[in-house]
């Protein structure tokens, strides 16, 4: 499938020029919202989110890091998008999950569409 070029130019401008905004995007049936965020500052924050209680733990976050290095490194064309503060809405049920500083890491080729701009369940 074919990946659209426009959400790419968003995502690559995120990964290589600290560019950041609010974005909802439509993956087979369900919306999910959030702000995109660079590939390296979605390892950073993953990374940053895992506690070394052993070392299986250990070795996670030094893996994130290194995909972290390689992510600011890297000059290609964007295959994921990386989201921060994100919600899920589908059909019938209320935001899932509620938590709203969790991380998202999506294939931009299994997108159908998007739009910029955020959903929010505050009135």
């Amino acid at each position: 499938m074919a990946k659209d070029e426009i959400l790419s130019f968003f995502v690559q401008a995120a990964n290589h020029h600290d560019f950041s905004t609010d974005i909802t995007l439509h993956v087979k049936g369900a919306l999910v919202t959030g702000t995109i965020i660079s590939a390296a500052s979605y390892f950073s924050n993953l990374k940053d989110s895992i506690s070394e209680k052993n070392d299986v733990a250990k070795q996670l976050k030094e893996a994130l890091k290194q995909a972290e290095e390689s992510a600011d490194s890297k000059q290609s064309n964007a295959e994921y998008i990386h989201l921060k503060n994100m919600s899920t809405y589908m059909a019938e049920n209320k935001t899932t999950p509620a938590n709203s500083d969790l991380l998202w890491r999506g294939k931009i080729s299994d997108i159908d569409g998007f739009f910029l701009g955020r959903i929010s369940d505050e009135e």
